[in-house]
């Protein structure tokens, strides 16, 4: 008989602590482990992004699923908070229109999901693609002006 298989710790904010790793399996493992309605939320942007960008590389990153574009790095990612799920998109000042939600980081901007918001699909396809097309954050590098976060 296989041993039970441990849930991830949930962290401040109920946000899955997920290993360090690169591709869908553990993206995969963090939006099983994002809590209640959150997993929900984290299941449709998943597909919605992998619909939207083909080819799109996905890791986890700082206890937070990470997608991006070979060789262009970074182009949003997803956070659990106790009331809502960030969506950041590390260019988010470049996007039209930009996304709500300010950012003390220079060019990032915020979309806050919460449990009874009905988000714009089509509009989020539209920054998720826009967000796609243009340099991303690279993981700190000088190229790409350091940390978004």
């Amino acid at each position: 008989m296989p041993a039970p298989t441990k849930k991830p710790a949930l962290l401040a904010g109920g946000n899955p602590q997920i290993p360090m790793a690169d591709g869908d399996a553990p993206v995969r493992a963090y939006i099983a482990a994002m809590p209640g309605w959150k997993s929900d939320v984290g299941r449709r942007l998943d597909g919605l992004i992998v619909r939207t960008v083909p080819g799109v590389r996905k890791a986890v990153r700082w206890n937070s699923p990470f997608y991006g574009v070979e060789g262009q790095g970074w182009f949003l990612n997803l956070h659990c908070f106790t009331k809502y799920v960030r969506v950041a998109f590390f260019r988010g000042k470049s996007l039209r229109p930009v996304p709500p939600g300010e950012s003390k980081q220079r060019g990032v901007r915020y979309l806050d999901i919460h449990e009874d918001d009905k988000p714009d699909h089509e509009q989020l396809a539209t920054w998720i693609q826009q967000a796609a097309s243009i340099p991303g954050w690279d993981g700190g590098s000088r190229r790409y002006g350091g940390s978004p976060l």
